[in-house]
């Protein structure tokens, strides 16, 4: 091209513009990718090693170099991997940047929403407050539980009684025992009378083998008489709600408690 030039005192003085313009569009030829490729093999340094101190995965290091920027999530990013690498591989990171803008603009008003929102939204479970219906459920459960709870305490604060299943209840006030004639007694048998001035809860049961002459609740104001030709064994749970004649003779069980007693025939 200078060959071409007559050489003449102005055309000298021309040469020096000429070559200044003459570099400028061998500059321009050149593109970024291909500037920081060529950056990175004058350092000696592979992709994988500009990948693991710039923190740029190596396949958008590839794509840049390809001059591909599509990878780089946005014209931001672009510009902060082109400055990285740059100052890796030991390029002027200026003239990368001019070029880019000229090629994809210049960078406009940068919003913080941009730079720190990922580009795929995250996706977040809401946390549902329990239905009504589910609150309704635990607060009854809550009240049957307390029901049973109340009903459990107040049978087992009663009166102590001999076997489970066996209630003490207190006679009105109003109810008298009937009177009943007194047996006589018969020689070699144990004859046993039981007035219920209260409710209370009988067995009556052989003292030699054990077999079970009568177990229940005698009411207030009932009567039960039992005559027996062997020893028994009378088990009383509300000893001080009873008047208890055996042969004839009063008994008086000074108990507050469940009690046993043992009776034998009279002799002859």
């Amino acid at each position: 091209m200078l060959s071409a030039l007559v050489m003449t005192p102005r055309t000298l003085g021309m040469v020096p513009f000429l070559l200044i313009a003459i570099h400028e569009h061998v500059e321009a030829d050149v593109s970024i990718g291909e500037s920081l490729a060529e950056a990175r093999r004058q350092a000696g340094l592979t992709i994988g090693q500009v990948s693991q101190q710039t923190r740029i995965r190596e396949s958008i290091i590839r794509d840049i170099e390809q001059n591909d920027f599509s990878a780089c999530g946005g014209d931001f990013y672009a510009r902060g991997h082109i400055r990285s690498i740059a100052a890796v591989v030991g390029a002027d990171p200026v003239p990368l940047i001019s070029a880019y803008d000229a090629e994809h603009g210049p960078p406009g008003t940068i919003r913080a929403a941009d730079v720190f929102e990922p580009s795929t939204p995250i996706k977040i479970r809401e946390r549902r407050s329990p239905s009504l219906s589910l609150i309704v459920g635990v607060v009854l459960l809550a009240i049957i539980g307390f029901g049973v709870y109340r009903l459990v305490s107040n049978d087992g604060g009663g009166k102590p009684a001999a076997a489970a299943g066996a209630p003490t209840h207190k006679a009105a006030a109003s109810a008298k025992p009937t009177a009943h004639p007194s047996p006589t007694p018969t020689s070699h048998n144990v004859v046993i009378q039981l007035t219920a001035t209260e409710d209370c809860w009988v067995q009556l049961t052989r003292s030699g083998d054990g077999a079970q002459i009568y177990m229940g609740v005698i009411p207030a104001g009932s009567s039960r008489t039992w005559t027996e030709k062997k020893a028994v064994d009378v088990r009383l749970g509300n000893p001080g709600g009873v008047v208890l004649t055996v042969n004839g003779q009063r008994q008086n069980p000074d108990s507050t408690v469940p009690v046993t007693l043992s009776f034998s025939p009279s002799p002859s």
